[in-house]
């Protein structure tokens, strides 16, 4: 199987920790090379956030492990790149 070098999850974390530290620890997984995390909707108890992981060889199963650790839970993986090198989206006639 190819490797896993970009992945796009959607993730409902509470409040506690806060964003900064839930990306920090997120960060130490040792097969992640950079995580970026955007907050896409909050309420009074949760928040959805928007995470993107690059590295070598991506392991699901320990950044899913560490969120639900640190009290989150993946919605949707919603972008996978696999392979030598990651693929950047370009627009297209059917994008349109």
């Amino acid at each position: 199987m190819a490797a896993v070098r970009r992945l796009v999850i959607d993730v409902l974390k509470p409040h506690d920790p806060p964003l900064l530290m839930f990306t920090d620890q997120l960060a130490e997984i040792e097969c992640v090379e950079g995580v970026t995390s955007s907050l896409i909707e909050l309420d009074q108890e949760v928040q959805n956030v928007k995470l993107t992981f690059e590295g070598e060889e991506l392991d699901f199963e320990a950044i899913e492990e560490t969120i639900e650790n640190l009290g989150g839970s993946v919605h949707s993986v919603d972008q996978v790149a696999c392979g030598d090198s990651v693929v950047t989206d370009r627009r297209t006639l059917q994008d349109a």
